[in-house]
């Protein structure tokens, strides 16, 4: 457990600081797991949980844009506490996306179905970025108005708050949309490293006010998502983007609840086993592990020091493999029966998949796991 901090208060009615035990989230068994103790049952929610694979989900978005339904806080709300309901999973994620607060800010972008984000125009100049908007704490409200609807009917299970993380959210700025190989800004980086640090620490600035505004309206910890990191080398990661993730979790990090502890930040990225130290090193206290490195590698790989208990320092997050969704289910359970056996090596650990949930998935093999997860000690 983290000694206690001298930071910047949540307020009195939060669930991390309230004293209603109908609404505090603190001994939640996701949030007790992300502190490195030891919860009441195995902790587990899955990434991409709110969306296409559930029936009542696609029927609430007919006829509504992605954006549109990210910013209207009643259908936001309602799409982040359907898998909650029917899952029975020990968190919700909030729905929205990564580029939300570049809408918020006045980006010309949008969600193509099909392609995904598209911006109106790339950026990709020193006079782009200068030209970029600044997004405002007021045009953040429909964000925080649709984590108090959300919170307000969550009681004790806790919301996480999001945001993209800098490279990958100024990737999508300098391709203008998504791309395989990420050439453009792995470019920049090089041949024009000061406009890359600009729009990196406005992407950085963007992405840390978002996460605060839903941290503060109620969310119980935070995550940021790196998707494209992957493509980064080592090197690249630690001179060029490292800095400006550890920016946007400085945007949070001093944010404690009614103990003194801080809110928990998870850190997870897609192809980034050879750079998981450094992603943690910008300042996240949890890690995100994807499908394609054992819990113990990455457990290892991270540092640990094995105290009394033969656990480490660094509690993870992880790692089904989402290809195993449609196996026969005594092939998936031995599968998450064996992520759930390795991570007992971290000092907490809250099982999810190792990347998102795929549309086609069947919302009962979701519930099936959750209900193996909860039937197996912690």
């Amino acid at each position: 457990m983290s000694e206690p901090l001298t930071g910047t208060p949540l307020p009195a009615d939060h669930p991390l600081a309230t004293t209603d035990p109908a609404r505090s989230t603190v001994g939640s068994p996701l949030v007790t797991a992300f502190r490195g103790g030891t919860p009441s049952r195995t902790p587990v929610w899955f990434m991409r949980q709110a969306g296409r694979s559930l029936p009542e989900y696609r029927q609430v978005r007919q006829g509504v844009g992605m954006l549109e339904s990210c910013l209207n806080p009643e259908l936001a709300s309602e799409i982040t506490l359907q898998p909650v309901r029917r899952h029975d999973v020990d968190a919700a994620i909030f729905f929205s996306d990564i580029v939300v607060p570049l809408r918020l800010a006045g980006v010309d972008v949008d969600i193509v179905p099909g392609t995904g984000p598209v911006l109106g125009q790339a950026v990709r100049t020193a006079a782009d970025v200068e030209a970029l908007p600044e997004l405002t704490d007021e045009s953040l409200e429909p964000i925080r108005e649709a984590v108090r609807l959300t919170v307000a009917e969550l009681g004790s299970t806790p919301l996480i708050g999001f945001a993209g993380a800098p490279f990958t959210v100024a990737a999508y700025m300098v391709e203008g949309g998504p791309s395989r190989d990420h050439l453009g800004p792995r470019t920049m980086m090089h041949a024009d490293p000061e406009t890359w640090n600009a729009l990196a620490t406005w992407a950085a600035n963007t992405a840390g006010a978002f996460l605060r505004a839903q941290i503060e309206a109620g969310a119980s910890a935070g995550q940021l998502f790196d998707s494209w990191a992957g493509s980064l080398s080592l090197a690249d990661y630690q001179h060029y983007v490292q800095p400006h993730s550890a920016r946007a979790f400085s945007h949070v990090r001093d944010l404690v609840d009614g103990g003194g502890q801080p809110v928990p930040l998870v850190h997870f990225g897609t192809g980034t086993s050879e750079i998981l130290p450094a992603m943690r090193d910008a300042g996240a206290s949890v890690m995100g592990v994807d499908y394609r490195l054992p819990l113990g590698e990455a457990h290892r790989r991270l540092g640990a020091t094995p105290g009394p208990d033969g656990r480490g320092t660094v509690p993870l997050q992880g790692n089904i493999d989402p290809a195993l969704l449609p196996a026969p289910w005594e092939v998936l359970e031995a599968h998450v029966r064996e992520v759930v056996e390795a991570g007992r090596v971290a000092p907490g650990h809250v099982v999810n998949l190792g990347h998102g949930v795929p549309p086609t998935t069947d919302p009962a093999v979701l519930t099936r796991i959750v209900d193996l997860i909860h039937s197996i000690q912690p």
